[in-house]
């Protein structure tokens, strides 16, 4: 219970320090008379690892809303494909999720993040058998915006899962720690 709380105070602080600033014109965090389409940020990551044992692709497409210039809103949603070559014949499953973050950029590309998670994972149970499951997580960290030309950006990002419970033996979990790093392409930052 404690772990949802941290969350909720880092959402709630990000929140007031975006929103307790002035709202006048001359403001540099301002989005006054921005329009709509311009408030738009699209993106997200593509993963990819291939390994003797497992076979990775995972698509996780996001969208945002800036609501200042410093103050984002946003969800992605994700999509992994696992392929487990050890069992024989091998053992081929999908997770999908989602997650609402805010994003609130601290000093000049670098930024925090907070978001809740909820993924929908699948797992071997033998070599015939898999089991779903659904696992919330709720996440926090930091990370850092580089761009690339236009309006386009490469960002790294760095988030602690603070759901996380180290499993025992013969058990599973969607992540082997509590870091998750994360990279991605967004357009319109």
């Amino acid at each position: 219970m404690i772990r949802p709380l941290i969350l909720v105070l880092i959402l709630g602080c990000m929140s007031a320090a975006a929103f307790g600033q002035s709202r006048h014109k001359d403001d540099d965090n301002s989005l006054e008379g921005v329009p709509f389409k311009e408030r738009i940020v699209v993106g997200g990551g593509l993963g990819l690892q291939f390994g003797s044992q497992v076979d990775v692709v995972s698509l996780s497409p996001m969208v945002g809303y800036k609501l200042t210039q410093k103050l984002m809103a946003g969800s992605s949603v994700t999509y992994r494909y696992t392929k487990y070559k050890y069992f024989n014949p091998s053992i081929k499953l999908t997770d999908y999720g989602v997650s609402p973050f805010v994003r609130y950029t601290i000093f000049s590309g670098i930024f925090l993040q907070a978001e809740y998670e909820y993924l929908n994972y699948e797992f071997p149970e033998s070599a015939t058998t898999t089991i779903r499951k659904g696992y919330n997580s709720f996440l926090a960290g930091g990370g850092y915006i580089q761009p690339i030309g236009g309006k386009a950006a490469f960002y790294l990002l760095a988030l602690y899962n603070f759901s996380y419970q180290s499993v025992n033996p013969g058990e599973y979990s969607p992540y082997p720690s509590p870091l998750i790093l994360r990279g991605g392409i967004t357009f319109g930052f």
